[in-house]
């Protein structure tokens, strides 16, 4: 296996294992609908399972929807991005760590949906009125960490042929 395939196996387990491991503390730990504040009102802690994707969406789809749209589409996309991936040798180093995580992140979220049926979120932000999010998990950091690299690569490689 060549050094640029290790790291990139090593980048997507770092990513699975992080948020796994953060999941695994929140199912035991806090309890299920409860709110903690960890800086006041804007960064909390909840324990909260979402059926559907990004802010619940989806989640009153039928099953069979659901699993097409929120398992089979996934992981076909997964699949595909990591064998571009291992092909493109061509890529910068901040579109590779980008797809690391983004697939990372991914994995993590569809193993949930596997072995759980939902995915634990647990972390809130709020800086007040339009600045707030939905409940989300690190997973879900770990695919916008991975587009903001995407988008770095791009300016990077634009650069780059100029």
């Amino acid at each position: 296996m060549s050094a640029r395939n290790i790291l990139i196996t090593a980048l997507i387990f770092l990513n699975i294992a992080i948020d796994q491991i953060s999941k695994f503390i929140v199912r035991a730990e806090v309890g299920k609908g409860s709110v903690s504040e960890i800086i006041g009102d804007v960064f909390t802690l909840h324990n909260v399972e979402n059926k559907g994707a990004f802010l619940g969406m989806g989640s009153d789809f039928s099953p069979a929807l659901r699993i097409t749209l929120l398992l089979i589409l996934p992981i076909l996309v997964l699949a595909f991005v990591l064998r571009h991936i291992i092909k493109d040798k061509t890529m910068n180093m901040f579109t590779l760590v980008g797809f690391c995580c983004i697939i990372g992140g991914g994995i993590a979220n569809v193993y949930d949906r596997i072995v759980y049926g939902s995915v634990t979120d647990f972390l809130h932000l709020d800086f007040g009125g339009f600045l707030r999010t939905g409940i989300f998990n690190l997973a879900d950091v770990s695919v916008m960490v991975g587009m903001g690299c995407l988008i770095v690569g791009s300016f990077k490689k634009k650069k780059e042929a100029n």
